[in-house]
């Protein structure tokens, strides 16, 4: 599951600036066409290059997820509790924690395709849900991928991704909790630390 969470919520980290102001539907579309066209033409991506890929997605995603969202979802009420200069460590490693792995992601893509469902925005909503399907090739099971925006002044931004209904940011809710629990806020820092380090030093052999 993991890998999935992984896979497909890394389908949505390239974008241009005509998708800035789109309603969500299209500028989910926008974006996915693009970043398939560009894995499938970088075959350093495609052989596994992660920082080419972590590249890509530090130039293009950031300003397109709510990354402080995603951390305040993943901790839950333990959210209140941790002091501001917490929280803003946390969402700093949560959000290095999520673009490696959607960087990683990119490099195993392989000739799936999307198909996007009937979206229609009604008149002052702001937090939308965008449906999608990962079609697999051959025999495998196709997947439902929705995408949850919530809009930004002018922009939609990204605070959540369902796989089959599971979600990527509360997939992590538990074992913040159990860190929390164990080691306090500080623990959960370090913790995330440890696997940035880990996967930056990983991707520096490749």
């Amino acid at each position: 599951m993991k890998y999935l969470f992984a896979f497909f919520s890394g389908l949505l980290i390239a974008v241009t600036a005509m998708a800035q102001d789109a309603a969500p539907d299209i500028l989910i579309k926008t974006v996915t066409n693009e970043v398939l066209d560009i894995v499938r033409k970088d075959k350093d991506i495609q052989s596994g290059n992660t920082k080419k890929a972590i590249d890509l997605v530090e130039a293009r995603v950031l300003q397109h997820f709510n990354f402080t969202r995603m951390t305040q979802l993943a901790l839950a009420r333990d959210w209140r509790q941790a002091s501001p200069a917490q929280q803003k460590a946390l969402t700093d490693e949560f959000h290095v924690l999520l673009v490696r792995t959607y960087s990683k992601a990119l490099t195993e893509y392989k000739n799936q395709t999307i198909e996007f469902k009937p979206f229609a925005l009604k008149a002052g909503e702001t937090d939308v849900r965008v449906r999608t399907e990962i079609k697999q090739s051959g025999a495998g099971k196709n997947i439902e991928l929705d995408y949850y925006l919530e809009k930004s002044g002018a922009a939609w931004k990204v605070y959540d991704i369902e796989v089959g209904g599971i979600s990527l940011v509360t997939n992590y809710r538990d074992s913040f909790a159990s860190e929390v629990r164990n080691n306090g806020f500080d623990g959960l820092i370090k913790s995330l630390q440890a696997k940035n380090k880990s996967g930056e030093a990983a991707s520096a052999k490749k």
